[in-house]
Formats: structure tokens, sequence, C-alpha cells
């Protein structure tokens, strides 16, 4: 059996497990390897994605809840955020602040943030704290909510 899904503003017809978890989804069988496998159990969020806007751990997510629903990776972010020169406000900042370090971590982080900002624009450190939950190896905090309050005062 087929299911359809919308990435990134584009319908997907896709022949696969309904079980099986939308980054596998979205790395093999799309070819969209901006989102990350980190460890496989919604602890990491490198595997981070919107879904109907919201932040979703996309490798514990299966392919089935996500059918009729909204799904930007890191590659649509721009777009659907209302990016400017290509970027999302999100990814610039990330630039501005010099965030990455190796990267791996930062497209789920990225969303993350991206979610967090929509739900709350001017977040305190502990909101960032409580909210921002993926995890970065080089240890890259403290530019992290260096960019996330460039863009609240912004």
């Amino acid at each position: 059996m087929s299911i359809t899904i919308k990435v990134n503003g584009v319908q997907h017809v896709l022949d696969v497990e309904f079980e099986m978890p939308l980054l596998w989804v979205l790395r093999d069988e799309i070819g969209l390897t901006g989102t990350k496998f980190g460890c496989g159990v919604a602890s990491c969020g490198a595997c981070t994605v919107h879904v109907d806007g919201e932040a979703v751990r996309s490798c514990v997510t299966p392919l089935i809840v996500v059918e009729g629903k909204e799904i930007v990776t890191i590659e649509g972010l721009a777009e659907a955020s209302g990016g400017k020169g290509g970027l999302a406000p999100v990814q610039a900042a990330w630039i501005a602040e010099q965030v990455p370090q190796c990267g791996y971590c930062q497209s789920g982080m990225i969303m993350a943030v991206t979610a967090l900002l929509k739900e709350n624009p001017k977040p305190s450190d502990a909101e960032i704290d409580a909210a921002i939950t993926n995890i970065c190896r080089c240890g890259t905090y403290p530019r992290v909510r260096a960019a996330i309050h460039s863009l609240a005062n912004a």
C-alpha cells in the first residue's frame, strides 16, 4: 500500500511500511539528508523536523502519524519561515553568532529553536533550557543561547 506525505511543500507518494520512522523516509526514500540520525531514541534531537509547525523527533515518529500533515525539514526551513537571502532567520543568526563547530547536530537544533521562537519570541534563559533539549557534543550552548537572544532582541 502507498502513503502520501507532504515535505517542504512537495507531495510524495511512497510505497513503504507505514511504521517506518519518518527520519528514514526523509533520508533514504526522499533524499533529504539534512536531518541527521543521532541516537534513534528521541534523546539527542539531531533528527528534529517540524510537523504542522511543531518540533518532532523524526527517528521515533512512524510515517503513518504524519500522513496529511505539513512536514518541514532543514532544507525547506528558509522558504517556510520567510527567510531572506536563502536563509531562515535562525540560520542567519547561527552564522552571525558562529554557532556550529562540527555541525552535526545543528539542523535539529535550528529546527528546535525555530519552533521555540514561534511559540515564545522572547524566551528567558530558563525557558530556553526547558525547551531546547537537543544535545551538542561540541558544547556550543553559549553560542546557541546568544543566537536565540539576538533574534529575540531584533
